[in-house]
């Protein structure tokens, strides 16, 4: 077994993790009341927005969770201009499309997942390895967002040959946090509660040596980056199935971490183990009742 290797494969993973550290998971104060308390905060942010983006009447600007989640992450004005330079610029046609799709996708008033697969950058080629067999979002009991991908099983090197550059795929990583975050601020407002995305990635399967270097790198990328733009979203991130090395270096390892990390950082043993089809944990799926269950435990 190449160890050190490994070792760089297990603190890529750790790096994913410390992407997400953020301190607006689990918030038990009501959407409503948050709003209240960030009234004052919240009306910079507005006129700050509109200043760039002029009219604030369209999505995600007319949802207040959107600047919420600056507020309860004290993040302050030059955080949101520097998202907002993002949306009018490099990420423009990213926003714009999701907020189209998402559209189509809720037109019926029943979530039709195609329309956003088919609006994805790049999703002529991307679509044929990431499919809801590897890559999934469903809700948690509490309402979360869980964005599950199985690393292990897409075919990364083809994937990667497919493509022109590791950018494409950052896009493709992007508008999917996109989607998630206009979803999570809406039903921020139905549930009256701050909602999270979770980040399950499971990892059976996952080769320890081979794969494509540069498809782990338009990961950690895009989770870096998505961490910038989308304050108090990211709840924890599950490390599962772990190859038998890499538990074994979790265990001597993350005594070592921060505090903070080892709280949003979670590996485990167990969850999705047995799940052939990811399909299976979405809502109506064999194996939903049980995959919450297992949740519940690690993250609430």
């Amino acid at each position: 077994m190449d160890i050190p290797r490994t070792i760089v494969l297990f603190t890529y993973f750790v790096a994913i993790g410390r992407a997400t550290l953020v301190g607006a998971f689990g918030i038990k104060e009501p959407v409503s009341a948050l709003l209240t308390k960030h009234v004052s905060g919240i009306a910079r942010l507005k006129e700050e927005t509109q200043t760039v983006v002029g009219s604030i009447d369209s999505v995600p600007y007319n949802n207040d969770v959107f600047y919420l989640r600056y507020c309860v992450e004290d993040k302050g004005i030059d955080d949101l201009k520097a998202t907002l330079a993002w949306r009018q610029g490099e990420g423009k046609s990213i926003c714009d499309a999701a907020v189209a799709a998402l559209a189509k996708a809720t037109e019926n008033g029943k979530w039709n997942n195609d329309p956003v697969r088919n609006a994805a950058p790049n999703a002529n080629k991307i679509n044929q390895y990431i499919t809801p067999s590897t890559t999934l979002t469903t809700t948690s009991s509490q309402g979360d967002l869980v964005y599950c991908i199985r690393a292990g099983l897409i075919d990364d090197k083809a994937l990667m040959a497919s493509l022109g550059s590791v950018e494409e795929l950052v896009d493709f990583f992007l508008y999917c946090k996109e989607v998630n975050a206009l979803v999570a601020n809406d039903r921020s407002l139905d549930q009256d509660r701050l909602v999270s995305v979770i980040t399950v990635n499971d990892l059976n399967g996952l080769k320890l040596i081979g794969g494509d270097a540069t498809f782990r790198q338009a990961l950690s990328a895009a989770s870096k980056k998505s961490n910038t733009l989308y304050p108090a979203l990211a709840g924890p991130t599950l490390l599962l199935n772990l190859p038998m090395l890499l538990s074994a270096l979790v265990k001597l390892f993350t005594p070592l971490f921060p505090p903070e990390v080892n709280a949003r950082l979670k590996f485990e043993r167990g969850p999705l183990k047995d799940v052939t089809e990811l399909l299976d944990i979405s809502h109506g799926g064999k194996d939903r009742e049980s995959f919450l269950k297992d949740l519940d435990a690690l993250c609430y």
